[in-house]
């Protein structure tokens, strides 16, 4: 691993940085040196032509976070290809939970390389056996029809708290992540289904961000949206039953993300969410990302893992 991954792996928090680490209203490090120690984490070690290898934060619980392997996966793929083709679309699987304990090793398979698009297969690797499969299609930039989804109407993101006070009064009831170095900014639209307890609509909104400044590099701002993109997707199926992750024993099985406008992933976004489905002990759940000015710029699909605890 580099040693900057490892650094940032080392200390997730920031607490090394010559920059004062902010804390958030529930005592959380957040600001840039937090973001930084995540974009380091994303600059993978090159061991070969088509091989990389990533490290996680030493404080994460007990399994990598889906969206960090995603991510990185997309790091490593994009790391093939020509810098003016820009990804746009992914297709992946969890196969097993990631051990942040040890190294990830991304192998890359140069599917194709057309006059166009060009094509990666990339699967990430621990303790022998694979852990995650990403498939991934690169574009060079071309006119055409144009059309998007309207935003929906929300309240601005700077009229809503930040996520330390919303969660603030909360914050004994949500676990050990929410304890963890936080690099993205949320801020909740809809209610949250570990505040409702209650049955509602199957949707969750909010607006997200990189927390603080993020480097000009395309793939960098399209891995930061793919890492954000796992955080708040299946609380859309959650609020539809009233349950939250206690509840429930839950873990992303598949992950489908396009990419349809430029943005950058340190500017305001809003997450829309809705579920159509749950059943057989999975819930699917469909995400659009837009941006501040009201372009859509991404659509997500997930389908998770949701199985009730018995108690």
């Amino acid at each position: 691993m580099t040693e900057v991954a490892r650094a940032a792996a080392a200390d997730p928090a920031g607490t090394s940085s010559t920059v004062p680490v902010p804390l958030a209203a529930d005592g959380v490090p957040h600001g840039q040196p937090v973001l930084d120690r995540l974009v380091a984490l994303l600059d993978l070690e090159r061991i070969e032509e088509n091989i990389f290898r990533g490290v996680s934060p030493e404080a994460s619980p007990v399994r990598v976070f889906g969206g960090q392997v995603a991510g990185q996966a997309l790091v490593a793929a994009g790391r093939t290809v020509p810098a003016e083709r820009g990804v746009h679309s992914l297709h992946s699987y969890f196969i097993r939970a990631g051990d942040p304990s040890v190294p990830i090793v991304y192998e890359v398979d140069r599917i194709r390389d057309g006059r166009s698009f060009t094509t990666r297969r990339v699967v990430a690797v621990q303790h022998g056996k694979a852990i995650f499969a990403l498939s991934a299609s690169f574009q060079l930039a071309e006119e055409g029809l144009d059309h998007g989804d309207e935003m929906p109407e929300v309240p601005d993101p700077d009229s809503l708290p930040t996520y330390g006070e919303f969660v603030q009064p909360y914050k004994d009831k949500l676990g050990p992540w929410a304890k963890l170095p936080r690099p993205i900014e949320i801020r909740h639209v809809t209610t949250p289904p570990w505040l409702t307890g209650e049955p509602g609509p199957a949707r969750s909104q909010v607006w997200m961000k990189a927390d603080g400044r993020v480097p000009d590099e395309n793939l960098l701002h399209v891995c930061l949206l793919a890492y954000m993109s796992d955080m708040t997707l299946l609380d859309s199926v959650l609020a539809r039953h009233g349950v939250y992750w206690g509840d429930v024993i839950g873990a992303s099985l598949d992950h489908a993300m396009w990419f349809h406008r430029p943005f950058r992933a340190d500017e305001w976004v809003l997450y829309d969410s809705e579920s159509p489905s749950a059943s057989g002990g999975r819930g699917l759940a469909n995400g659009r990302f837009f941006a501040r000015d009201g372009s859509l710029i991404a659509t997500v699909v997930q389908e998770g893992l949701l199985r009730p605890v018995r108690r």
